[in-house]
């Protein structure tokens, strides 16, 4: 007959099964405490894992510091992962709307660069732009003298861009 004390097959997990998720959390666990204190601000935590996670930033003995990510990962058993992983793909820029913001950001560095009314296209939907900045910028791009220096005054004003971004982000 069926014990009620006893797990049913379907609760039942292997000894390997459960040193796996132990070892996916700590994983998680490492890599929240490896951002900076920025981004970990942006990650919706338990006060109690956060105290873990400072305590492990104050830790400098390896085998306390691998203590302390074993407890990290317990705490993170009792809580609901998917914001954290949310946050954290939004951190490393893997999800989707991070992904279109920089495809954003692209578009509007080549169509400053190849069209003259761009500009004004830019700062009417970003005012808070550095008009000046940005006409400097792509005038250094149009300017550059070889293909290498192209490319970096390139880059440079798509970083100018992501600041603007950032900013208007931040108001």
């Amino acid at each position: 007959m069926n014990d009620p004390d006893e797990p049913s097959d379907a609760a039942v997990t292997s000894r390997t099964q459960r040193k796996r998720e132990a070892l996916n959390l700590q994983n998680l666990g490492q890599r929240l405490v490896e951002l900076d204190t920025g981004d970990l601000a942006t990650v919706p935590l338990t006060p109690e894992l956060a105290e873990a996670i400072a305590l492990w930033k104050r830790i400098r003995s390896h085998e306390a510091r691998r203590r302390q990510l074993q407890f990290i990962g317990k705490l993170m058993r009792r809580i609901e992962l998917a914001p954290i992983e949310e946050a954290l793909s939004r951190i490393d820029g893997t999800s989707a709307q991070a992904r279109y913001a920089f495809h954003q950001l692209e578009h509007w560095r080549d169509r400053l660069i190849e069209e003259p009314d761009a500009l004004t296209d830019y700062l009417n939907e970003h005012p808070q732009a550095d008009r000046q900045a940005l006409r400097h910028q792509i005038a250094r791009v149009t300017k550059a003298a070889d293909e290498a220096r192209r490319k970096t005054e390139a880059r440079a004003l798509f970083r100018l861009l992501r600041d603007f971004e950032e900013a208007e982000r931040a108001d």
